[in-house]
């Protein structure tokens, strides 16, 4: 009679008979036994891919900012869409702990862990491009409010770029304590594994790693307590910074860019991309990690959908912005998007919306959305409509300006290419070494779900037990 209480139609998120220890099992195998040939072979391409993209910035910074494609009408190109770029895919880790955990939503737990390692490695490529584009990174400290030796100069505070300082910043740093604090019930797991296994070296680093955790009521007190009040202050940074990050354009008296809408657009749009980015990810951990009994089709069925509403709030967005630069009656706002659709760049506008607005409306059918291979295929989509997004109202919005005489094409250099992938290959490379080394599910989560979740709780087997 145990589980009566169990609606009819709740699919379980766990599956397969799992005891406690199982699931303990299951997700220290990736830490503690031998990376398998599929890792190696990702491993491979993604370091080889971090290499040339460091080569790349060590070439940028030697020579300066020449080295990419800008010109004197297009100075904001690559370098900042890249930025917009990462800082957008940070963003689900975020919401899916921060969001999710405050709304008591069992199905975060087997994804949680993994998208906040993805925002934290997210934010540090995006942090790359503004030190970059420095041209100077040896005077970076600027950017700071420090106080110092030239006549006392101080940043300005009315700047939104300044204030993308703090906010990544910030947005850094409450990621990282969150998602650290997460892993030390995960590490003393670890820890005690390891010395019943009499394995010296791993029990020593992951003590330290743990902080001395011993798992008694008290500890577990101060952790949920610790991880609401973290996620109370997160809430408010998936706002806040997508939407400062889009005031840098916002603030600006550029056709196409000083649009009152973008805030909200951003945020929505960076969720989109950001949940895209965990599926791609999250579809590729399951496989080589062996989690499908974890990570199941509900979960990417649940996230499709996330990917489908916000998806449709971009749509939305993007033809309220065509609507008001028809409605403003200002001709060079109409220009500006007219040029955008029909100009030199149309195949990115293009390409754009039907990444944006019109792919996620296929997953209004259940067969293609709880398709792995389909939603896999459609999450790149995705991320390429993103960066097209982000490219598309930097470049088209300043490449034809107020003068026709200082009309002009950007094209990307060698460099611009190799500094972007290369932090594709860094990020992934960081990631792959995080699933080596740290567990990826969080399993004390699991277990407190596994009787109210877990598959033989479930209807089916409570019919055996009558």
């Amino acid at each position: 009679m145990s589980g009566h209480h169990n609606s009819q139609l709740r699919n379980p998120l766990i599956l397969g008979d799992k005891t406690y220890h199982q699931i303990s099992e299951d997700i220290a195998k990736p830490v503690e036994g031998k990376a398998g040939k599929l890792w190696w072979i990702a491993f491979c391409i993604s370091a080889t891919t971090a290499l040339w993209g460091v080569g790349c910035m060590a070439y940028t910074i030697g020579t300066g900012i020449g080295a990419w494609g800008l010109n004197r009408t297009v100075d904001w190109a690559w370098d900042i869409t890249n930025f917009v770029w990462w800082v957008g895919i940070g963003h689900a880790g975020t919401l899916i702990s921060a969001v999710l955990l405050l709304l008591r939503q069992k199905w975060r737990m087997a994804v949680n862990r993994s998208a906040e390692a993805m925002t934290i490695f997210a934010v540090m490529m995006a942090a790359v491009f503004p030190f970059l584009h420095m041209g100077r990174i040896w005077l970076a400290y600027f950017v700071f409010p420090l106080p110092n030796q030239f006549g006392s100069l101080w940043v300005n505070f009315n700047s939104p770029l300044l204030w993308d300082v703090f906010a990544i910043s910030t947005y850094f740093t409450v990621s990282l304590v969150f998602w650290y604090i997460g892993l030390i019930p995960d590490f003393a797991m670890i820890r005690d594994r390891a010395k019943v296994q009499a394995n010296k070296v791993r029990e020593t680093i992951y003590r330290v790693l743990s902080f001395g955790w011993s798992g008694r009521a008290k500890d577990w007190q101060r952790f949920e307590e610790v991880s609401l009040v973290l996620a109370g202050l997160a809430t408010p940074l998936v706002f806040s910074v997508h939407s400062i990050v889009s005031m840098d354009f916002a603030t600006s008296v550029v056709p196409g860019w000083h649009t009152t809408i973008f805030p909200p657009y951003f945020v929505a749009g960076a969720i989109f991309s950001g949940f895209a980015m965990v599926l791609t990810l999250l579809l590729v951990a399951r496989k080589v990690l062996h989690l499908e009994e974890y990570i199941t089709v509900q979960h990417v069925e649940l996230m499709n959908i996330v990917i489908m509403l916000t998806g449709s709030i971009v749509g939305v967005a993007y033809i309220t912005e065509l609507f008001m630069a028809w409605y403003s009656g200002v001709e060079y706002e109409q220009y500006a998007f007219l040029n955008r659709a029909t100009g030199p760049y149309w195949w990115s506008y293009a390409s754009m919306m039907t990444c944006n607005v019109v792919s996620p409306q296929l997953m209004w059918f259940k067969k293609l959305r709880t398709n792995l291979a389909f939603t896999f295929f459609l999450s790149i989509i995705v991320n390429i409509g993103m960066w097209f997004e982000r490219f598309v109202i930097i470049v088209t919005s300043i490449h034809r300006d107020f003068m026709p005489s200082a009309w002009s094409m950007f094209h990307p250099s060698f460099i611009d290419v190799g500094v972007f992938v290369g932090t594709i290959g860094i990020f992934m490379t960081f990631f792959l070494l995080f699933t080596r080394f740290f567990p990826v599910l969080a399993q004390a989560e699991l277990k407190s779900i596994v009787k109210s979740v877990g598959s033989q709780y479930s209807d089916k087997s409570n019919k055996q037990h009558h």
